[in-house]
């Protein structure tokens, strides 16, 4: 008979040394109603690496010669990736009828054929192969240079991006029209086709890393959706600050639908489309600030 492995608390000590460890690096807020989620999840590595208690573990964390890897694993087990294919189509509806005739008319009057997009958070792929199918649907882009740029923290949800197969869960919004123009079945499940892929770049990278998202260069749209609710107002802030940068003049920005800007910054501009309210950086800004509260 097979014995699971006794759990090991965690003293108030502990819990505020690794909260504060994850925090500092990737803004993942954990309040004192969420200790028993990182004993539970944690409680697993310390089995795994034959640790006595999670002081240990923290110095591990610290110290150790493998402490990179372990932290990308800790990462994988402390964030929520739940999404799908033409999430909050409500959004996606005014990306497509009014964001981008109004980056077309803008674009064109420059001179321009350029589209940059951002999908911070972006899990396991979902949602920038969501935004490369919408592209796809427009003639006018075939002359175009378009970039869908997808990023995320978790090493797991990227690999699966990467690979690009899914199963049921992943199309509960999806039409079946869609589905058999964009994907191929393979197995139980089915393959996002190449023309997708070729539009769409994932790469691993932490939103609070600041030198390496200014190397991303500037985007027309930023799509954060239900990421930022896992930050306290100072992380909040500063990815906010971050896209900002990032944005081109009149850029735009998409929250998820259970999230504002109230409160962390008056930057943007909130612009009311027929289906949804989006946010738009200024064309001139008064502050370099980004106008955070």
């Amino acid at each position: 008979m097979l014995f699971a492995a006794p759990d090991i608390k965690m003293d108030p000590d502990e819990f505020r040394l690794l909260r504060d460890f994850v925090y500092q690096h990737c803004g993942l807020n954990f309040t004192e109603d969420s200790k028993y989620l990182l004993e539970k999840r944690l409680g697993k590595r310390l089995h795994q690496h034959k640790l006595k208690n999670f002081k240990d573990y923290y110095y591990f964390l610290r110290y150790n010669q493998n402490k990179d890897q372990e932290l990308s694993e800790i990462i994988d087990q402390l964030t929520t990736n739940e999404t799908y294919f033409f999430r909050e189509d409500f959004q996606l509806c005014t990306f497509v009828e009014d964001i981008l005739p109004e980056i077309r008319q803008s674009k064109e009057k420059e001179g321009k054929q350029t589209l940059r997009i951002w999908s911070a958070g972006c899990s396991s792929g979902e949602e920038p192969y969501t935004i490369a199918m919408l592209l796809l649907d427009q003639p006018w882009l075939s002359s175009w240079r378009v970039e869908v740029i997808g990023t995320d923290i978790s090493q797991r949800v990227l690999h699966m991006a990467r690979e690009g197969l899914y199963g049921n869960a992943s199309f509960r919004s999806t039409d079946d029209t869609k589905k058999r123009l964009f994907f191929t079945k393979h197995g139980e499940k089915y393959r996002v086709n190449d023309e997708v892929r070729n539009l769409v770049s994932i790469s691993h990278l932490n939103l609070f890393d600041s030198a390496r998202i200014a190397l991303l260069g500037k985007m027309d749209v930023i799509f954060c959706r239900n990421v930022i609710i896992y930050f306290d107002q100072a992380g909040k802030k500063k990815a906010i600050e971050s896209f900002f940068q990032r944005l081109n003049p009149e850029g735009f920005l998409l929250l998820g639908h259970s999230e504002s800007l109230i409160n962390l910054s008056t930057s943007f501009q909130l612009k009311h489309f027929q289906h949804d309210m989006v946010y738009q950086k200024p064309l001139a800004t008064s502050s370099l600030s980004g106008g955070l509260l």
